[in-house]
């Protein structure tokens, strides 16, 4: 019977994760994304450097001619500032898309084998981290400052044995919540010492 489960848990994990390489008998019990505070941080700095570019419009608009001996805009110079400010608008968004899709392609898997961190850091600069749930030694979150707490976001580290390794998962939500799974399942995945 826990053959045929495991099968039945596979196979919908294979369907509902298809990026996730799973082995035969494994499949994912939490799947982990980062904080959506982020993007709505990512969304905040792009709004308050689009008011700037906009006061920026309308100062140039309403303006006479400036006319003083380091500065000088005349009507044609003021036409391309303006467009150049435009043009700062669509790399402002365009920035703000990539920054939303790089920060959300970061995921964490846990599956009944192994944890498996996808994390991107810039458009080329991806990594696959892939640990076997019985060689971590330690499960913690982290919060370390006023905001981490009042938004209850903060950083997953797990350990493993013999090399040390540290792999962190930032900006999680309530990470109080997943290391009891994670360490329910870190404790199951271990070799039993008889």
């Amino acid at each position: 019977m826990k053959k045929e489960l495991a099968a039945i848990k596979h196979a919908r994990s294979a369907k509902e994760f298809p990026g996730v390489d799973l082995a035969e008998d494994e499949y994912v019990v939490l799947s982990i994304e980062r904080s959506k505070l982020g993007v709505i941080a990512i969304w905040f700095v792009a709004a308050v450097l689009a008011i700037i570019l906009t006061a920026a419009v309308i100062l140039l608009s309403n303006a006479s001619t400036f006319d003083n001996s380091y500065l000088t805009i005349n009507a044609n110079a003021r036409k391309y500032l303006t467009l150049g400010i435009v043009t700062l608008y669509f790399l402002l968004l365009f920035g703000a898309l990539i920054g939303q899709a790089i920060y959300k392609s970061n995921h964490l898997y846990i599956t009944n084998l192994r944890a498996i961190q996808n994390i991107r850091t810039s458009l080329f600069n991806n990594s696959t981290n892939i640990i076997e749930l019985g060689k971590i030694e330690d499960v913690s979150y982290r919060q370390h400052s006023l905001w981490d707490h009042i938004f209850q976001v903060g950083t997953l580290r797990m350990s493993t044995m013999g090399d040390e390794t540290t792999y962190t998962f930032n900006f999680l939500d309530t990470p109080h919540d997943e290391i009891d799974q994670i360490s329910k399942l870190v404790q199951n995945a271990r070799p039993s010492k008889k």
